[in-house]
């Protein structure tokens, strides 16, 4: 026997704490000693291309052993192997260098996965094992094998081996309650989980178990659109395909490597949990970067894979570490970069993807000053306008519309007519600043949006009629997006097609507004009275207007209005409070006095509203066309709880009785 003796630490309940405080992470041995396999393998290759090594190296590969019978696991690698004055040095002393740190922060805590990130990783295998053994090798000249045996207390012994193979073997005698290790896919499933791209073949039973190659370490320009898609569907099986990836690849001021993914949004992603898988030098960490990349990238997938990123601390501490942060800055810029990429060579692409990434660029506009400078000027809005060129106009024969958006300062609208099932082939997308450049003379520093196509569906028809293009801004993030687009731009006002009417929908003839010498009053203010009395609402403003169109059939009788202040100020405070914002009980009608049906209302009542106490037929009806006629134009701006549908039904099915007593007489 070589020696006999205890390891180098001032306490020995080291061991108990290893076997009972770290159960809950007690897999991750494997990792630990496969990790352990491959940096022998790669310090051969180091000595042997330094001259230091003339022997054969020999193709490098881990073998991973089972024996049930002897309940032992044993992990071989080809590598450097060790002297015996290596294993005392390696083994006996510089495992422990951080021991005492170790159990004065983790003694007596059951819940704190931490072997591996203090220099214990060899001594994980005490987490799982009753005895552990090394069989070793050294690579050196005339080098004595040598085995080393530990039972799981500070006592171990060392002696000479006759081991005649250069490398070195740990063998596992597994505790009783950990043998399911003796079976080979559980086995088979760690490897996959920690040890895939590990660059040497790990084999059990003659089969190589892992892929070894890592496509992140490798040069962007050595990789195909296929060699990125076939890696993301290898991470993700059975999902879409990616919108669009980044390749990470610096080394200053700290390494990192990776390909993220921006995936195809899904209602079942959960956008809140991050899918980025963390590696450091290709050998699995953890599932969890939420620490590591900025928040508005959580929906990103794929790897990142730094030696740079501290291990061996607290989340809390993780999100202030000064590394950390710079690699979150550099993540995001990689992605604004790639961004800028996509919008400059291959617009169609940019249009279909920002579906998708939309809401978390703007998400990561609103949070991150140099994200914002980087990209502000290509977030892109869905519009109305109908470019030149596009069937809507009345110009060109394409059988499908085009899509037209900025190529350069010179080319406001640029032709890239996608395909006819494409997601974009009847949705144009424009930028703020092209949106302002081209409706300056129409109305100068206003911006005219919607929030809700279905429901405002009235109001974007008058616009587009008359010419005003709309902006939709209809993501749940629009709502801070427009509070944070009008500080950037100061002087521009944002109004939603509800709040109120450009006059440029309005008929400003006002040459029919004649004086009836019965009544001394217009027909405006006529309809004007009749709404009033017939609504019975104080806090419900009419107003009448005539809406400017060729077909005044085919404009809405009637419209509700919420001016966008009082509208914005009651959303934020319901914000505040946590609640729903109810729909305000003040607000405005305008009736549409060129419609025929308001006009035929008109004739009805025959300047008569309500006579005494007591109301003929037809003024019931007019009463009651009147509130139908609200209660549609309420529809288009709030949808009606069960008691207001069950109301509205009933007012609907008087309108149509009274209607047809009047047809049949």
């Amino acid at each position: 026997m070589l020696e006999q003796g205890t390891i180098s630490i001032h306490t020995e309940n080291i061991f108990p704490i290893i076997k009972k405080s770290l159960y809950s992470d007690h897999q991750i041995f494997l990792r630990e000693l496969v990790s352990n396999a491959v940096d022998a393998i790669q310090k051969l290759n180091m000595v042997s291309r330094a001259g230091e090594f003339a022997g054969d190296t020999g193709e490098p590969e881990i073998q991973i052993a089972i024996d049930k019978d002897k309940k032992t696991l044993s992990i071989t690698d080809n590598g450097i192997g060790m002297t015996a004055d290596e294993v005392k040095k390696y083994i006996n002393q510089v495992a422990f260098s951080s021991a005492e740190e170790f159990i004065h922060k983790y003694e007596g805590k059951s819940d704190q996965p931490i072997i591996g990130h203090f220099g214990l990783g060899f001594y994980s295998s005490f987490m799982v094992a009753q005895k552990v053994e090394i069989d070793t090798l050294s690579y050196r000249e005339g080098a004595q094998a040598v085995h080393w045996s530990c039972d799981g207390s500070p006592a171990f012994t060392l002696e000479e081996s006759s081991r005649t193979t250069r490398g070195t073997t740990i063998t596992l005698t597994l505790q009783g309650e950990e043998e399911e290790f003796l079976e080979a896919a559980r086995i088979k499933n760690l490897v996959k989980t920690y040890c895939d791209f590990m660059p040497v073949p790990i084999k059990l039973e003659g089969e190589v178990l892992n892929q070894q190659k890592a496509p992140w370490r490798e040069s962007a320009s050595n990789l195909s659109q296929e060699d990125y898609l076939e890696f993301y569907r290898y991470l993700y099986p059975f999902q879409e395909e990616p919108l669009l990836w980044v390749h990470l690849n610096t080394d200053y001021p700290f390494i990192i490597n990776g390909i993220l993914y921006f995936p195809k949004m899904r209602p079942d992603v959960d956008v809140t949990k991050g899918q980025i898988k963390l590696f450091c030098n290709q050998v699995f960490v953890s599932d969890n970067c939420e620490e590591i990349i900025p928040q508005f990238l959580t929906p990103m997938r794929g790897v990142i894979d730094s030696s740079d990123i501290p291990l061996n601390v607290s989340r809390s501490a993780l999100q202030g570490d000064r590394t950390v942060r710079k690699i979150g800055d550099y993540i995001a810029k990689k992605v604004g970069d790639r961004l800028k990429e996509l919008y400059r060579d291959n617009r169609e692409q940019y249009i279909s993807a920002w579906k998708d990434l939309g809401t978390f660029v703007k998400f990561g506009v609103l949070n991150d000053e140099k994200f914002k400078k980087q990209i502000e000027d290509i977030i892109i809005f869905r519009t109305t306008a109908k470019p030149e060129g596009s069937r809507e106009s009345g110009v060109g024969n394409s059988e499908s519309p085009s899509v037209q958006v900025q190529s350069s300062e010179e080319d406001a609208w640029q032709d890239v007519t996608p395909s006819p099932d494409s997601p974009t082939s009847h949705a144009p997308y424009t930028t703020l600043k092209e949106y302002l450049e081209r409706n300056k003379e129409r109305h100068e520093n206003r911006v005219i949006y919607s929030t809700d196509e279905a429901s405002q569906a009235t109001y974007i028809e008058l616009h587009k009629n008359q010419g005003l293009e709309v902006l939709f801004m209809d993501s749940f993030i629009d709502t801070h997006f427009i509070n944070f687009l009008e500080r950037e731009y100061s002087d521009v006002k944002f109004t939603r097609v509800d709040s109120d009417l450009d006059n440029t929908l309005l008929d400003q003839d006002k040459t029919g507004e004649i004086v009836d010498p019965k009544t001394n009053k217009t027909k405006s203010e006529v309809i004007k009275e009749l709404f009033e009395k017939s609504l019975n609402k104080p806090k419900v403003n009419i107003r009448t207007e005539s809406l400017k169109s060729d077909d005044p059939q085919g404009t809405p009788p009637a419209m509700v209005l919420l001016p966008e202040i009082l509208r914005r100020l009651r959303e934020m405070n319901a914000m505040m409070q946590q609640q729903n914002a109810e729909f305000p009980e003040d607000h405005i009608l305008l009736v549409n006095t060129a419609h025929p049906l308001i006009q035929n209302l008109t004739n009805l009542s025959q300047g008569s509203i309500i006579q005494g106490d007591g109301q003929s037929s037809t003024d019931q009806l007019v009463t009651m066309i009147c509130q139908h006629v609200y209660d549609l134009a309420l529809m288009s701006q709030k949808g009606f709880d069960a008691e207001g549908m069950k109301s509205f039904v009933e007012r609907s099915n008087d309108v149509l009785t009274k209607l047809t007593e009047q047809a049949s007489k």
